[in-house]
Formats: structure tokens, sequence, C-alpha cells
């Protein structure tokens, strides 16, 4: 019998989820059927119960990455410690949940040979900065968050949050105006450049020069134009569909333990882009 996975979420007329996952269980020869369901907030309760205790398993974005956890039998470590599930699994009657946004972003760097070590600096400090320092200090990097100066606040309460739960941490922040260092890794993790915003980069050139490894979040355009300048001075710089595929590739693993090549998960970052570009 065909396996039943989806992706929840509201809104959720426009996500990339169906063609990544689709393809991923044809490459694992699983037969599996795989929807998008919208839930609204209020009907959160009636529709997990409805719909999704009777799925095998499915992805969740915005805004239920929080409020599917009190529902749930078990949650994984990290996603615990993140407050956030993107992934769940209902194996044999018991639901359990993951984020697998973490370890989709260590296998995007792994494979595009980009470290999380040295100096690192994120650009930005919201949700997905947060992951990915945390990641980034993990590995006991030298990090720092460079912001706009409407977001010091913000950045601030993120480093004193990220201080409770490490022991000595290197970490800190600037304005980004302020980036003068050699960078080992620089990762872009604000929307400047996505589409249709297509012309804009969130760091002059002048600090792009001084990076060995530039890591853009963005996956719409597959070439922003930041990473276009980062190759243009020697960088090595990768995008962030492939963050999107690997996340994909690591709910599989919780789903049924599939394995796959590297050459077609790569494959299928470009497939990806292409389609984004159709749409």
């Amino acid at each position: 019998m065909s396996k039943k996975y989806a992706v929840i979420g509201h809104p959720i007329g426009h996500t990339m989820s169906p063609f990544i996952h689709k393809r991923l269980f044809e490459l694992s020869g699983v037969d599996a059927e795989y929807t998008v369901v919208d839930i609204e907030p209020e009907n959160f309760e009636r529709d997990y119960n409805n719909i999704l205790k009777k799925l095998d398993g499915y992805n969740i974005t915005i805004p239920h990455k929080q409020r599917v956890i009190p529902f749930l039998d078990k949650i994984d470590g990290k996603a615990e410690m993140y407050g956030s599930v993107n992934t769940v699994a209902n194996i044999d009657g018991v639901s359990k949940g993951y984020t697998t946004d973490p370890d989709g972003f260590l296998k995007a760097l792994e494979y595009a040979s980009i470290p999380l070590s040295g100096n690192v600096v994120i650009l930005g400090c919201g949700g997905v900065a947060r992951t990915m320092a945390y990641e980034a200090l993990f590995k006991n990097a030298a990090l720092k968050f460079a912001v706009r100066e409407k977001s010091i606040g913000k950045a601030k309460a993120l480093i004193e949050e990220i201080k409770t739960k490490l022991d000595n941490p290197d970490v800190s922040y600037c304005l980004i105006d302020e980036l003068s260092e050699d960078i080992t890794t620089l990762i872009n993790a604000t929307p400047v450049g996505m589409s249709p915003n297509t012309d804009f980069m969130p760091v002059s050139e002048a600090v792009i020069k001084r990076c060995e490894n530039v890591y853009d979040a963005i996956y719409n355009p597959l070439d922003t134009k930041l990473i276009k300048t980062a190759r243009k001075n020697g960088a090595n710089a990768e995008s962030g569909m492939s963050m999107l595929v690997w996340q994909a590739v690591v709910a599989h693993y919780h789903w049924d333990k599939s394995d796959y090549d590297v050459k077609d998960i790569e494959k299928l970052c470009e497939d990806a882009a292409k389609e984004l570009m159709s749409r």
C-alpha cells in the first residue's frame, strides 16, 4: 500500500516541497504520495486528529512549527533545543518530531566544502541565523553577527540566549558597515538579494573580497548577486537551494532510513532551481 506524506502550513500555495520530496521518493524506490495541506491555525487540533495522525509522516512550515509540539509523542533532542519541529514521522503509532534544518545546513556546507571554522560572520539575526549560529558555535567557530542598526537589540538578545545555553561561546556582533576583518565563511541569513530585488547585496564588494567562502541562504534566484560577486572574486560560494534539498533528504532518513547518492542530490538541486525559475 502506498505511504502517505504531506507538507502542512498556512498559507502554503507556492511550496517547493512536493517537487523535492516526490523526486526523493522516486530515487529511493519508496511507493508514496506527497500532498499539500493548508491548515488554518484555529483548525489545527481538529485537522491534526482528522488528517495528520493518519499520515506516515509530514513536513511543517510556518506557522505550525511550534504549535505541533504538544501533540507529539516524542521530539528529537535538536528539535527540543531549537523549540521547533519541521518534520514528523508516524511509525508504529508513535509520532516523533524533528528539525532537519540544522543537519540540512551542515550537509549543504559539507558537500560545498565550506567550513564552519575560523572567523564566521552571519549577516542577520533572525530564525535562520539562530540555527546557523548554534551549529557554528558547536564547531568552535569564532562567530560574529553583522546586522543593521535597527537589529542591534535583537542581536544582543540572541547572544545573551546563546550564552545561557553554551559554555563560553566566542560570539559577538557588529554593524554590517563595520565589517573590516578577513572572513573564513560569510553566511547571508537576510532576505537581501531575494527575487524580485535581485540587484542588491547585503554587503559591499570590499567585504566580499576578504571572504574565503560565502553561503547565501537565499535560493530564489539560485545565483544571487552576492554569490556571483563572491565567485568573481575567487571565493568558494554556494546558494540556499542546497540546504532546502538536503534538509528534505534528512527528513526521508527519519521516515524510512533512505540513503542517496550525492550526484543525485546535486542533480535535484539543479532541477529544483529550474523548476523554481519556470514558476
